[in-house]
Parts: C-alpha cells; sequence; structure tokens
C-alpha cells in the first residue's frame, strides 16, 4: 500500500457567461489523480441573484458521480470543483467538497486541498460559540472562520485574511462568493495552486494539467500567503502572511503531481529524471536493465539508466482496466490483487540483473511482491533503486504518510529491509541530494529528516 494522494481543487470565472460546469467537470478529470474517494461541482451565475449557488457531489470518481443530464442541470459562470482522498474526516459523503454555506452575509462554497495542523483547537473554539458541524474536515473549520470573520469586515477577502492569520497548515483553497472566484495558498507554499487564462476567463487549479485540460495557459504560480480575487473588474492580488520562507512539499515532485505539471517553475518531469541520475551517482549498480514501477517510477528509472549508462525497458504490463479494489484480507488475495494489475514481461526479464526503480517504500507489501514476481519469471539479481528518502516521520500537511509505527524504514534498518522485501541490494535518494532535483526551490521533507516547517 503506497502514500496516498491529498486533493485537487478547480475554479473557473467566465465574465461572458458561458457555464462553467463543464470546464469544472475536464479540470477535475485532469486532477483524478489526487483523489478518488469523493468529487464535487458548485456553480453560481454571477448576473442572477445572490445566494443561489447549485452543488452536486457524490461518492466516487468523477465520471461516475457527473454525467451530461448532471452538468446540463449546473447553470452558472463561475465554479468550482473538488476531488478528494481524505486526509481529516471520515471517507463519507457528508465530507465531500465544496463545502456551500448559507450565512448572515450570503453564501460562500470553499474547496481545499491540505491539512490544518491547528484543527482541534479551532473547533472546539468555535463550538463554543454555538457552531454546529455538519462535517469531521478542516475545510469546514476554515469556512467557518471566513464566515465569522466576514461580519465584522467590508469584503470576503478582508475575511479571508483574517481567518488566514487563525489557520495553521497546509492549504490551496478556491473559494466562490456570488461574484467573485478566489484563490488563497498557505504562506509557506506547502501545497501548489496556479493561474491560468483562457481567452477572457480565469482559472484557478492545483496543478497546470489541468490548465491543459480547459485549453488555458499558465500565467502563474500563486505565490505562497498570496490572495487572487477575480470578478467581472478583473483580477486582484493581496498577501495576507508575507515574508514567510517557503518550504514546498517535496513529494508532490517525487510523486503527487502528474508528470505534465509544472509547478512553482519546475517541471515534474525533469524532476523525476534528476532524481534518477541522482540515485544512479548515489547507488550504481552492475545489472542488464533498468525499469521502473508503474506508472510512479518510470521517469525515475529512465533517468538512472541515461545516467548509468544502462538499457531501459518495460518489466511489467500494467491492466489499466481493474477497478478501484478493497483492501483483501488475506496475504494471498493481496498478492492475486497485484497480479491483476501488473503482469511481468518475462521476455524481458529473464536471465537478467534488473535494477528496478520506485518512489518509495511505505509498509513494502508491493515492492516485496513485485520482486517476488520478477524472479518467478527468471530474473537474476534485483537491485531496487528508491526516488525518495527513507520515510521515517508521519506528515501532518495533507499526505498521507502514516505514523512512524506503520512505516518500515523507521523500524527497520536497510539490511532487515533488505531480507523483507527479497531484493539483492537498496539504495535510497539521499536527504541532501533532493535539491537536485529541484534546484533552489526551498522544501519541506519534514517526513524525510523531522524538521517541520511549523511546530
Amino acid at each position: 500500500m503506497g502514500i496516498k494522494e491529498e486533493c485537487g481543487v478547480f475554479g473557473i470565472f467566465n465574465p461572458g457567461g458561458e457555464d462553467a460546469a463543464s470546464s469544472v467537470y475536464y479540470g477535475l478529470s485532469s486532477l483524478q489523480h489526487r483523489g478518488q474517494e469523493s468529487c464535487g461541482i458548485a456553480v453560481c451565475d454571477t448576473n442572477g441573484p445572490k445566494g443561489n449557488m447549485n452543488v452536486h457531489r457524490g461518492m466516487g470518481l468523477v465520471h461516475e458521480v457527473f454525467q451530461e443530464d448532471t452538468l446540463a442541470g449546473l447553470k452558472g459562470n463561475l465554479g468550482i470543483g473538488h476531488v478528494r482522498y481524505s486526509t481529516t474526516g471520515a471517507a463519507t459523503l457528508d465530507n465531500a467538497q465544496p463545502l456551500v454555506m448559507n450565512y448572515i452575509k450570503g453564501t460562500l462554497a470553499l474547496a481545499h486541498n491540505g491539512n490544518l495542523v491547528n484543527t482541534d483547537e479551532l473547533r472546539e473554539s468555535l463550538a463554543r460559540t454555538g457552531a454546529i458541524f455538519r462535517t469531521t474536515t478542516d475545510s469546514e473549520i476554515i469556512a467557518y472562520e471566513i464566515a465569522r470573520a466576514r461580519v465584522r469586515t467590508g469584503s470576503v477577502e478582508e475575511a479571508i485574511q483574517l481567518a488566514a492569520g487563525r489557520i495553521k497548515g497546509a492549504y490551496g483553497l478556491v473559494i466562490a462568493s456570488p461574484r467573485k472566484l478566489i484563490g488563497v495558498r498557505d504562506p509557506l507554499g506547502i501545497r501548489p495552486l496556479c493561474l491560468g487564462k483562457r481567452g477572457d476567463s480565469y482559472i484557478i487549479a492545483s496543478e497546470s494539467c489541468a490548465l491543459d485540460a480547459v485549453g488555458a495557459e499558465l500565467i502563474r504560480d500563486i505565490r505562497p500567503g498570496e490572495i487572487v480575487t477575480i470578478s467581472r473588474s478583473g483580477i486582484s492580488s493581496d498577501m495576507a502572511y508575507p515574508g514567510q520562507k517557503p518550504a514546498h512539499c517535496i513529494f508532490e515532485y517525487i510523486y503527487f503531481a502528474r508528470l505534465d505539471s509544472t509547478l512553482d517553475g519546475i517541471s515534474v518531469y525533469e524532476s523525476r529524471k534528476k532524481a534518477g541520475a541522482a540515485l544512479a551517482k548515489a547507488y550504481p549498480a552492475e545489472a542488464d536493465l533498468v525499469t521502473g514501477v508503474p506508472d510512479s517510477g518510470i521517469t525515475a528509472a529512465q533517468g538512472y539508466a541515461e545516467e548509468a549508462g544502462l538499457p531501459f525497458g518495460l518489466a511489467f504490463y500494467k491492466n489499466s482496466y481493474v477497478g478501484r479494489t478493497f483492501i483483501k484480507p488475506t496475504q494471498r488475495e493481496r498478492e492475486s490483487s497485484v497480479r491483476l494489475k501488473l503482469s511481468v514481461l518475462q521476455s524481458t526479464v529473464k536471465g537478467k540483473d534488473i535494477v528496478l526503480v520506485d518512489d518509495s517504500i511505505v509498509r513494502g507489501t508491493t515492492i516485496a511482491n513485485l520482486i517476488h514476481l520478477l524472479k518467478q519469471a527468471g530474473a537474476g539479481r534485483v537491485h531496487v533503486r528508491i526516488s525518495s528518502p527513507p520515510f521515517l516521520y508521519p506528515c501532518y500537511f495533507g499526505t498521507d504518510v502514516p505514523s512512524s509505527r506503520l512505516l518500515l524504514a523507521a523500524s527497520h534498518s536497510t539490511e532487515e529491509i533488505l531480507r523483507i522485501i527479497g531484493a539483492d541490494s537498496l539504495g535510497y535518494m539521499r536527504v541532501e541530494d533532493l535539491s537536485a532535483t529541484v534546484g533552489s526551490l526551498p522544501l519541506c521533507k519534514a517526513c524525510f529528516d523531522n524538521h517541520y516547517p511549523i511546530q
């Protein structure tokens, strides 16, 4: 079982009046890799009466929740959407987003990617003032903080600034008020958020691949701590809390983000190739073939092969038609599930020593099964190379890195892990080499080195 993605957000404002729902649908479909548990779209007509927010949410994938007739019923030229993997709060329909709130100043819809670190404290404070919660997510806390601040401010942007002073953690937000689309990024820039344009329409999304999906161009990344407001009068920007040193999540580049995305000026594809090259320099191996675990390890494997001067090849066929499966209760059934999704290309690996590249080892079960399959197919020695350092510490910012007791590397030496997974050698990306993959970009790598950017 690998690391799970967090969530993806998308918003669009069409000042010309055309409906936004179909664009949000395509944007969310391109962000599906960031969350597969639930999804939702909220729209409003900026020319109609205030408070006319229309929302549809459901459990499952975007194409499962939204059909043509569903989208046709979502009328409005301003829309936001969300795909979810639960980090705070259970995987239930109540916790699906966008959240839509009706309060004394009108209507507010919000979609959130990330995780707050002071949720419990804020929830208790709100509850003591009479707040009633209908979800178990930290996203509802953010919506409440904005609504509470809006009562004593002149605009929703001012309210967001006040709320940003109370919430702590990682967040990329898209917010729809009846007349405005607003994007907000946490002061450290842990979670990604970018701004795009298509004709006279503006788009805010978690990744640039979502802009490509709707035919928009990337203008720039939203800066850490920035609030971007889009309305009929144009686009404006405020810095909620400038001056903090950014700490961008390294795992966006290692695994989360889609290969064709650019985050904070860095190509995800190029960063993964550089990670493979760094691995080849640090942990060379005598082998006949370099291959990657589909799909997460393929690009790093290419980088490893190029740097090492070794042939690159595909050792696995991935069955793209296998749907989501329940966790299998027995080891035999878990192995069958792996075989259903991945099969070995025997003619590629038979009689060869292999370098097998993947993005991470969490519990070790998946990589152990793949090594077993390779050796069953006649491979000789299997040298495992991992394009991230060992996971030693939990993540509190919206990444599903579990507690240290569940992390294999936190309780086992490299030699012990070798025996557990059945590899012939093992090399992890060195923490000091991470900067080689993203240049001078300041990083959060707390799950590897225990240096958290927020207490």
